[in-house]
């Protein structure tokens, strides 16, 4: 029987993020699985506490939002263990991607039962992070959003592009995909994609795909304030991406810089400075998901 060890984001969801594990721990203590749980302090400790479960053989549980499971699959990856998800923050990205269940004895048989594949995740100057990375205008939404907390998700997750549109201008970036000339262009952002979903159920990389062995680009060109007023609407079907100042590639590297300072994120944090190396790691995350 899988053994577990819970890696909790005291803030995650309000703070409520032990209110989402306990009863699926129960559950779990119930069916006879040996249960842990680690209330993080930091990054550096959430990717310790879960590098060490891994390297226990136990089942690393990341109980909260993206950040969580970023910092949990970073660990499950650097110990060679297996990842689960109790999604219990905001955004909640990955877990949708993934299809899991939400509910406590969904969620429980998942984790007892549950198959596991391996999926991709992209190393973000030595971060791992199995969704997608940012660079640009929703990058700056990113930190509008985590200075927020006391907004509710779904409006905060609206409003804060709006607000970052007001203040923001289009940089200059220079991009290098693989072995190919470095691209130099004025844009809003520039996106690497590996799951393709964030902004709360936003499929912002329609194309992109967890264990495709591929990472995705898309370059969002200079244009009116107007223009990303629409793109952020169309972003809801997935229609955006046949806009004429958007670009789509794929690659297994790519490099990012800039002409001015820009935050780099990735799930829903920010992690890096720029220049930002991201690189595909195929198959490099064992997680529990269904088929």
């Amino acid at each position: 029987m899988r053994a577990f060890t819970a890696v909790v984001n005291p803030v995650s969801g309000g703070g409520k993020a032990f209110a989402h594990w306990e009863p699926v721990a129960e559950l779990l203590r119930a069916a006879g699985a040996t249960v842990r749980a680690e209330r993080t302090r930091s990054r550096e400790h959430a990717v310790q506490c879960a590098t060490e479960a891994a390297r226990r053989g136990e089942v690393v549980v990341a109980v909260g939002g993206d950040g969580m499971v970023r910092d949990a699959a970073d660990g499950a990856v650097r110990g060679g263990g297996t990842l689960g998800i109790v999604p219990a923050g905001r955004g909640n990205d990955l877990a949708r991607a993934l299809g899991l269940p939400t509910d406590p004895a969904g969620l429980a048989r998942l984790l007892l039962e549950g198959p596991t594949r391996q999926i991709d995740v992209l190393d973000v100057n030595g971060v791992i992070a199995p969704g997608n990375v940012y660079i640009g205008i929703d990058s700056l939404a990113t930190r509008i959003i985590n200075a927020s907390r006391w907004v509710p998700a779904l409006l905060l997750y609206r409003l804060a592009p709006v607000r970052a549109i007001l203040s923001w201008r289009p940089a200059g970036y220079t991009v290098r995909v693989d072995d190919t000339a470095e691209q130099r262009m004025r844009a809003h952002t520039v996106v690497i994609a590996n799951s393709g979903a964030y902004g709360h159920g936003l499929r912002i990389v329609p194309p992109a795909v967890l264990d495709d062995g591929l990472l995705d680009v898309m370059v969002v060109g200079d244009g009116p304030r107007s223009m990303i007023v629409k793109f952020m609407s169309e972003a809801k079907q997935g229609t955006h991406v046949h806009r004429p100042e958007v670009s789509l590639r794929t690659g297994l590297t790519v490099t990012v810089d800039a002409d001015r300072p820009v935050p780099v994120c990735a799930d829903g944090d920010e992690i890096a400075h720029l220049p930002a190396t991201v690189t595909l790691l195929p198959a490099a995350l064992t997680i529990i998901a269904p088929a």
